[in-house]
């Protein structure tokens, strides 16, 4: 039989309480019960005058922008409409339903008068993280790096090219003590610092956006864009990340990413670290490998012509310091250049007449130059541990881990592109998203918890935590004394 509803009753009244409207096992209930946002209010404590007419409440402020971001609203003007006309956003910010919202461009103007150039919503990050660790959700034991582009919001038809200097290498000091010992090991004299003028190069800067950087992957996907590099624990918990520009690789954003996470994190926890070939460098290996962490990379095609002989296929002889050809000749030492690599020469005499000329070189004089880093021992070594069941596993699970993380980001909390601009308030955002993203899933472990014992399980976790550490101090230990075993000379 068709039912015909009545619809008078919008003008019913009942007596209601807000919270008595809120569903049971609604997000926003999880998230309030998993965290007391009083915190905030020491953060910003100084950024308020104790004269003047009263503010709005930063906890609020701080709760309609995370609004935004739990559920992926495209913009604050956006978000304000759904509070007002949303129960539980109401609840959860403490409003009535006849209460006014706070304006849409509030936010706004609170970030440039008060919260910008402070560590608010860096350590509104780090309180979240820590809760999260404390209730031994996070697992240290194997991390995950990587980046993904937010698309910039920047006409990639309006630039204009500019020239600017080439940075050092932040580790470029390290790299020349080595390299000058090298020589000196080789019997050859000490570089010299050279009085040449800076190195520069022509970068696309955008008329819009000059903090962000031409992301190019094919003519299609050229676009200004940044870059989160990001780290993250086996159970998904975001535990670092660092901006840059989009045209930063991925192996130079690493650096600054690794630091973070030396800073926040012990490395004795840390037993593998799974990342993509973008991070397969001489340095990123060495740093991996001294602080005892396997690197767990990929297989990475050979840089080679089409019809040339593949640099493996030139054996190294590391007892005489020297590499064998396909065709059993020798190529010396000559030198170790400014940027790290020893050159190994052939004899052009011997290659002129070599039936193998035609696949090893097509120089000029006839000679074959083979470079080897001064540390690619160490990329020899990951590439070792690459055939280990336990770094091929760490390794697989990369999809179900960090890439997860940057889909969920992207598909559910607005961070495939960006309607901001700057690297200040993209850091601003992406550091709020990353918060949400982590309170969300403490949350939903919290209230899974409930069910099973009692939420209050700090010392099962420090129990825990510790039996962990100790187990991975002697993992680590038998790793560091069997190091030379996997050493390889290929």
């Amino acid at each position: 039989m068709m039912t015909r509803r009545n619809i008078d009753n919008r003008l019913q009244i009942e007596f209601n309480s807000i919270d008595a409207l809120v569903p049971k096992d609604h997000l926003i209930r999880k998230i309030d019960a998993a965290l007391d946002f009083n915190f905030i209010y020491d953060e910003v404590a100084e950024l308020y005058s104790a004269f003047g007419a009263p503010s709005i409440d930063p906890v609020v402020l701080i709760k309609i922008v995370m609004i935004q971001y739990l559920f992926g609203i495209p913009s604050m003007r956006q978000t304000i409409r759904e509070i007002e006309v949303n129960i539980a956003y109401r609840w959860f910010i403490g409003y009535s339903f006849t209460e006014k919202i706070p304006h849409f461009s509030t936010f706004n103007k609170n970030y440039e008068r008060r919260f910008k150039n402070t560590d608010l919503f860096n350590n509104i990050f780090t309180e979240i993280l820590e809760q999260a660790n404390k209730h031994g959700f996070i697992d240290l034991t194997e991390i995950y790096i990587d980046s993904t582009h937010i698309k910039a919001s920047a006409n990639k038809k309006k630039y204009t090219k500019k020239e600017i200097d080439v940075e050092a290498k932040r580790y470029q000091e390290e790299l020349e003590k080595e390299i000058n010992e090298d020589r000196k090991n080789h019997g050859k004299k000490p570089l010299t610092k050279e009085n040449k003028p800076t190195e520069t190069k022509v970068v696309t800067e955008s008329n819009t956006d000059p903090d962000s950087g031409m992301f190019f992957k094919n003519e299609k996907e050229k676009c200004f864009a940044y870059s989160a590099h990001t780290a993250c624990d086996k159970n998904n918990y975001i535990l670092e990340f660092d901006i840059t520009a989009g045209n930063v690789h991925d192996s130079v954003g690493f650096i600054d990413l690794y630091e973070k996470l030396k800073d926040r994190f012990s490395t004795d926890e840390i037993i593998a670290i799974a990342m993509d070939a973008g991070y397969i460098t001489p340095y990123i290996c060495k740093e991996l490998l001294e602080d005892n962490i396997l690197p767990s990379l990929p297989y990475k095609r050979p840089m080679t012509k089409d019809g040339f002989f593949k640099k493996y296929e030139y054996v190294y002889d590391e007892a005489n310091d020297c590499y064998i050809c396909p065709n059993f000749k020798i190529l010396k030492y000559s030198t170790t250049n400014r940027d790290g690599y020893r050159e190994y020469k052939s004899n052009p005499c011997e290659c002129s007449k070599c039936p193998y000329l035609n696949k090893c070189t097509n120089s000029k004089n006839h000679q074959k130059v083979i470079t080897h880093h001064i540390w690619q021992e160490f990329i020899d070594e990951a590439n070792h541990l690459r055939h280990d069941k336990y770094v091929k596993s760490v390794y697989k699970a990369r999809k179900e881990t960090i890439e997860r993380v940057f889909a969920d980001a992207k598909e559910k909390h607005g961070m495939r592109y960006t309607h901001l601009r700057s690297l200040a308030k993209i850091t601003m955002e992406v550091t709020l998203i990353y918060a949400c993203m982590n309170l969300k899933k403490m949350a939903n472990q919290l209230w899974k918890r409930r069910g099973s014992y009692r939420s209050d399980s700090t010392f099962n976790n420090c129990i825990i935590k510790i039996y962990s550490l100790i187990l991975n101090l002697i993992t680590k230990s038998i790793f560091s004394n069997l190091r030379k075993c996997f050493l390889s000379t290929i």
